[in-house]
């Protein structure tokens, strides 16, 4: 009978270096928000839905996305030495 081995090869966890691109891949879902008001505006001039009530409230939510966005982008560009 051959002997068992007894040198253990030990699996060290480490946490996952989180790269750069998975920083970027979560912010795919503002431009599917300018789809959608676009797709909304163009049924709605096909179709003369009455929209004064919705442009107002939409444009001013829109614009406080466009600065959450660069905020955000500026925060996924941060450079490695800044990140946890």
């Amino acid at each position: 009978m051959e002997p068992l081995e007894t040198d253990f090869a030990y699996a060290v966890s480490r946490p996952r270096a989180s790269e750069l691109r998975m920083r970027f891949n979560w912010l795919q879902f503002l431009p599917v928000l300018g789809v959608c008001w676009v797709a909304f505006l163009t049924l709605a001039v096909i179709f003369q839905w009455p929209i004064t009530e919705v442009v107002n409230p939409l444009l001013t939510l829109m614009i406080m996305i466009f600065f959450l966005f660069v905020g955000l982008f500026f925060w996924a560009m941060a450079p490695k030495s800044n990140r946890e």
